[in-house]
């Protein structure tokens, strides 16, 4: 389906053509029609199938007829890294229409705080909020969102996961009660429902692709030994010299900072982010990877969702995530949209059972690869194995006695 079938401004249209949007997804096949419509809306689709165009396309359309010079839309999402992306998609695809948008988030040095008083209490089309930074504005009682006509919740399901639901509920008691509400979600958990149950009313219902990479990413998993990891990544690096946009995962800083340290020995163009680094900084250092004056991103999971970079060729899970939904937004990194990409997970003798969990939950077997024979024997594939769980009991004298 091509977007002038939706009878959007042409524009928008001018603007989509410019950013080298072709057809639609799915997702954006779906909702487009639904938003147009005025329908409250709950959608279930997972991070790269073109979700945030989805919702911002037919309110940029419905913007562009009118003159209002107050806030219209207000869109809430669980981290700045989210925000920013949302922030510069609508100033992408709102190049050639008056719409101005701006990103309220934490984490910043405070200089910002003027700039987001003038355009909550005078107006701004569009506001992309993170709760925490919106409540603490609302605290002070200037904020105006009378005119709100759109409530946009993104990523609904990893807001209530930061423990943002009570702060949600306060956000939505500010604003007018006769207004079209969005929900987006990678999963629908009874919590969700009873949020959107409560915030919307009568919503059309779209579900795309539940929990699943998309189609065009190649997966597939070494089994590594902790020690073998680090030269691993190495082999993998260097065997690709056409893969020029390389992301990397790893659930702690320390692991962050030892891959990224080992890289530059190597020669690798390599940066490193994680939460040591300011707001302004972690900016930086994306816009040199989006510009590929870096070829090599490491970061903690505070990317895993809400970062938009096209054509990331590969990206590599150190570890196995905690979560199996996480495994999901780490993957979606690359393959977005149509494109292809290649998602490498290494996996330990004590992570196997999670990467089994994933696999149940994507219903797709990962394939398995040993690591190269000069690196070593990898361990053998036992999806039942778990590691020893660490135990306390008290002897005696009521002293107690550290036990594996």
């Amino acid at each position: 389906m091509n977007f002038s079938d939706f009878k959007l401004d042409k524009r928008l249209l001018e603007a989509i053509d410019y950013m080298g949007f072709e057809k639609a997804t799915p997702v954006q096949e779906q909702a487009i029609p639904e938003i147009l419509e005025g329908n409250d809306l709950i959608c279930c689709a997972q991070t790269g199938t073109g979700k945030t165009a989805a919702f911002i396309l037919p309110i940029l359309n419905k913007l562009a007829m009118e003159h209002n010079t107050g806030t219209d839309t207000l869109v809430i999402v669980p981290t700045r890294e989210l925000a920013i992306q949302i922030h510069q998609q609508i100033q992408g695809l709102s190049y050639f229409v008056s719409v101005g948008s701006l990103a309220i988030y934490g984490g910043g040095d405070g200089s910002e705080w003027e700039q987001e008083k003038i355009a909550l209490t005078k107006g701004n089309h569009i506001i992309v909020a993170t709760p925490g930074k919106l409540i603490a504005h609302l605290r002070m009682g200037y904020v105006k969102f009378d005119q709100i006509k759109h409530l946009i919740l993104d990523e609904a399901d990893r807001m209530l996961d930061m423990g943002f639901y009570e702060d949600i509920h306060k956000i939505i008691s500010f604003l007018p009660k006769k207004r079209q509400t969005l929900l987006f979600s990678a999963t629908m958990p009874s919590k969700i429902r009873e949020l959107a149950k409560k915030a919307l009313v009568d919503p059309a219902e779209i579900n795309i692709a539940m929990s699943k990479p998309a189609e065009g990413v190649l997966q597939a998993a070494y089994l590594a030994h902790d020690e073998q990891k680090i030269p691993l990544i190495h082999n993998l690096i260097a065997d690709k010299p056409e893969y020029q946009s390389i992301l990397i995962f790893s659930s702690t800083k320390k692991s962050v900072s030892e891959i990224a340290k080992s890289l530059k020995k190597k020669e690798f163009i390599v940066e490193k982010i994680s939460s040591d680094l300011e707001q302004k900084e972690r900016e930086e250092v994306l816009g040199r990877f989006k510009a590929r004056q870096v070829r090599v991103l490491v970061a903690t999971d505070v990317l895993s969702r809400g970062i938009d970079i096209k054509d990331i060729s590969l990206v590599i899970n150190f570890n196995v995530p905690e979560d199996a939904e996480d495994y999901v937004h780490r993957v979606g990194r690359t393959a977005r949209a149509a494109a292809t990409g290649v998602a490498l997970t290494l996996v330990n003798e004590e992570d196997m059972y999670k990467l089994k969990r994933i696999e149940d939950l994507i219903e797709n077997e990962i394939i398995k690869l040993p690591v190269p024979g000069a690196l070593g024997e990898s361990p053998v594939w036992d999806p039942k194995y778990r590691p020893r769980k660490r135990s306390y009991y008290k002897k005696k004298s009521g002293k107690k006695k550290f036990n594996k």
